[in-house]
């Protein structure tokens, strides 16, 4: 392999390092919604994988009932971090093109 060729793939990585951050960046911003229970309860989950936001309807808060709500607001709360994950990882895919890097 040239000099060349080596300057060139540097570059390259340069790049792409930069578009990842820019793109790590913009997935602060980003937010998936996700429910469970018909609506009942609904969460937003930011790119960074943190949870934004946590609702819950009147109507779910029965104080003999305490699992079933507490079963609903598990089950929005992994469907956000999953879709929130998907999305990461889809907007990765779309800087690395398909290049499978460790940490990624």
């Amino acid at each position: 392999m040239g000099f060349g060729n080596m300057k060139n793939m540097m570059k390259q990585a340069q790049k792409m390092q930069a578009e990842m951050a820019r793109v790590q960046k913009e997935l602060e911003d980003k937010e998936v919604e996700a429910t469970s229970g018909g609506g009942v309860v609904r969460v937003v989950v930011s790119g960074k994988l943190e949870l934004k936001q946590l609702e819950i309807d009147q109507d779910a808060i029965d104080p003999e009932d305490k699992e079933i709500l507490e079963d609903m607001i598990l089950g929005a709360v992994n469907e956000g971090m999953r879709k929130a994950q998907e999305m990461a990882a889809s907007e990765m895919q779309k800087v690395t093109g398909g290049l499978n890097l460790p940490g990624m």
